[in-house]
């Protein structure tokens, strides 16, 4: 008798949603990775995939293995092809522990890798682009935990002052006197493993331009399972559309537990329909593909 093949590695999920891609896998329990070239970052790194190591940057959420077992190889990969040394954005709380984990591979490999880790604390930020920020926020989790949300800050010329003439402006200026102030632009957010909190209330998760956050159960019966590991569920999610302002949502860290098909049917059927246009699912790739191939052909036309 002829054996079976190997069981094939999931493909990446992939949207375009304008300006940016979103690319990675979310699966619970199995890796979390979801990168966004434009922004030079990705979130989480799961089993670092060949794609997340062009990223100078690494928004890690928390320690758990499905989403930070790829943190070497994303480091050592990055200085084998030339890229220079990633950079950890981590929760404060467990900086240490990736030193600890570098260390570690001194001992095996009897060499070093260059790599950065950067600690935060809630509210705490970093540049990670010109003018673009990556905020940190606390969440709900079993562990030490972070969201984040990309901020693009704009400078822009005070309200009270729009319509004076340009020499008026200018003579302001020389004395000293801020003509300006800094807009905070919330552009993408992405929650990481939480359960439902009042970090879901913040300004910068309800107006970032894309929302990214888990869902983790979705059956009625599982709700108390939820609660459990700290995660959200569908009701969650329902709420949280009747709040965010985003122009895009997508759910990731879906489970095997349930087929993408069921996943699909359960959404169209409780998601109403006012927010089911902008209600994505990372790992839906059919229906991402399909939705890929009529941008192109939009775009041609």
């Amino acid at each position: 008798m002829i054996p079976r093949e190997p069981a094939r590695n999931p493909n990446l999920g992939f949207l375009y949603i304008p300006p940016y891609r979103i690319q990675g896998i979310s699966i619970a329990g199995e890796q979390s990775v979801v990168q966004i070239p434009e922004l030079d970052l990705v979130f989480d790194i799961g089993l670092a995939p060949r794609t997340a190591l062009t990223s100078n940057f690494c928004a890690l959420t928390h320690g758990h293995m499905d989403h930070a077992a790829g943190i070497a190889y994303y480091y050592s990969q990055r200085y084998f092809q030339g890229m220079g040394a990633g950079t950890v954005v981590c929760p404060k709380a467990i900086e240490q522990a990736i030193h600890n984990v570098m260390g570690a591979w001194v001992d095996l490999e009897a060499q070093k890798t260059p790599y950065k880790v950067i600690g935060l604390a809630h509210e705490e930020e970093v540049e990670i682009k010109n003018n673009i920020f990556l905020k940190g926020f606390e969440t709900q989790h079993t562990v030490p935990s972070l969201g984040y949300t990309v901020i693009e800050k704009r400078s822009k010329l005070r309200s009270d002052l729009v319509g004076l003439p340009q020499e008026q402006l200018l003579a302001m200026k020389e004395k000293g006197e801020e003509i300006t102030q800094t807009l905070h632009i919330p552009l993408v957010c992405y929650t990481g493993d939480t359960m439902w909190g009042d970090h879901f209330d913040r300004e910068d998760v309800l107006n970032a331009k894309i929302l990214i956050t888990e869902c983790t159960f979705l059956e009625d019966d599982h709700k108390s399972r939820a609660g459990v590991g700290k995660h959200l569920h569908l009701d969650n999610v329902i709420e949280l559309l009747e709040k965010a302002k985003s122009d895009a949502v997508v759910l990731v860290h879906t489970s095997r537990r349930t087929h993408i098909a069921q996943v699909k049917k359960t959404l169209n059927e409780r998601i109403p329909r006012e927010y089911q246009d902008k209600l994505f699912v990372l790992m839906d790739n059919r229906t991402n593909k399909q939705r890929y191939q009529k941008q192109l052909e939009e775009a041609e036309d």
